[in-house]
């Protein structure tokens, strides 16, 4: 009976799966949140984050996941044409009716033998496309599908959302387990019907529900689906190197992480909102990137997604010892973080066309 109830939880394919590559990639401008404060409040009061991500004129969902899924190959080193799936999930995919998908896979070779279409979860949208991924390589459809969590996130003028909706995101070529730099051991879906955020059709920006998206929203779903596969899994806080939960803002995911019984120590490394902002569905899949970036062969991750509507997805990842030897072969997301263009809001405003002649 045990082993039942773990396998109608409990997501796990029938083949082992892991991470092959992964990639960042995040805009160089940056718009400091006291920059905001200066316009909209006069600069009194504090600010959520330090700075936000902002991509450039000529950047948008496509161009970005291009560039994190060439990282992703790269460390994967394998050929493009054996990709089965190339999914991308967002927010702000650049066409209403166009998927952002075959351009991305039309750019890295993948065409034309493969699947493609954009995914949607609000923030939770990335681990959406992995899960699929997953079940696709796991169940031997596919020996590698590529997953992309990127946003170019918006946020009204003067709304809270714009201090730290920001830009960037993260790609993953699942593949053959055996030959990944980390494996997802399994991973747990948690969903329910909480409208905590939204934006109707041919809205601008998005709205939310003030403090209702901390609780029952943010918090709710994303300590269900960790305590969830802590228990089915017999596994504690202790046993983890590393967590990386949604970044909506700095507090919330330090606070959902005591919730499990992570140390700050643990969740550090791969909370990166303070420095480049919310970039929503890239935002828990970049914190990942980083700490594969510094992870060691053996070392245990807990991933937690969350996405507006709402729900969460959790992943028991363990980093393989292969990732020492091929992580250095594409750029680490430190170095698009420190690799930074500061700008005012009158260039900001120009770059979001926010300015409507």
């Amino acid at each position: 009976m045990e082993n039942e109830k773990q396998s109608s939880i409990l997501l796990k394919p029938l083949k082992p799966v892991g991470i092959a590559g992964y990639g960042a990639y995040i805009p160089r401008y940056r718009l400091p949140a006291s920059e905001i404060n200066r316009i909209w409040r006069g600069g009194s009061g504090g600010v959520p984050v330090r700075e936000k991500s902002v991509p450039g004129l000529d950047e948008d969902v496509i161009t970005m996941s291009i560039e994190a899924a060439r990282n992703a190959l790269k460390r994967a080193q394998v050929d493009p044409a054996g990709i089965r799936a190339v999914w991308v999930g967002s927010e702000s995919h650049p066409y209403s009716v166009k998927p952002s998908s075959t351009v991305v896979a039309e750019a890295i070779g993948a065409v034309p033998h493969t699947q493609a279409g954009d995914w949607e979860f609000a923030c939770k949208a990335g681990t959406e496309a992995m899960q699929a991924a997953i079940g696709f390589v796991g169940s031997g459809m596919a020996p590698y599908a590529l997953a992309i969590g990127m946003d170019t996130a918006q946020g009204r003028p003067a709304d809270a959302l714009e201090y730290t909706a920001a830009a960037g995101g993260a790609a993953f070529l699942l593949g053959p387990a055996e030959d990944s730099l980390a494996e997802i051991l399994c991973s747990y879906s948690y969903v329910t019907d909480t409208p905590d955020f939204w934006r109707r059709a041919n809205e601008t920006y998005p709205r939310h529900g003030e403090r209702f998206t901390g609780e029952p929203a943010y918090f709710k779903h994303i300590y269900q689906a960790g305590q969830t596969l802590l228990e089915e899994t017999g596994k504690t806080a202790s046993d983890f190197d590393y967590a990386v939960f949604h970044q909506p803002n700095t507090k919330f995911p330090q606070r959902v992480g005591k919730m499990l019984g992570f140390k700050p120590e643990q969740i550090a490394p791969g909370l990166l909102v303070p420095e480049i902002g919310n970039t929503y569905a890239g935002s828990s899949l970049v914190g990942l990137t980083a700490v594969l970036d510094i992870a060691q062969p053996g070392q245990k991750i807990l991933l937690v997604s969350y996405g507006s509507g709402a729900g969460s997805d959790a992943f028991l990842i363990q980093a393989t010892d292969k990732i020492t030897a091929r992580r250095d072969l594409a750029p680490k997301t430190r170095q698009y973080i420190d690799r930074r263009t500061e700008i005012d809001y009158a260039m900001y405003a120009r770059f979001r066309g926010k300015l409507v002649l």
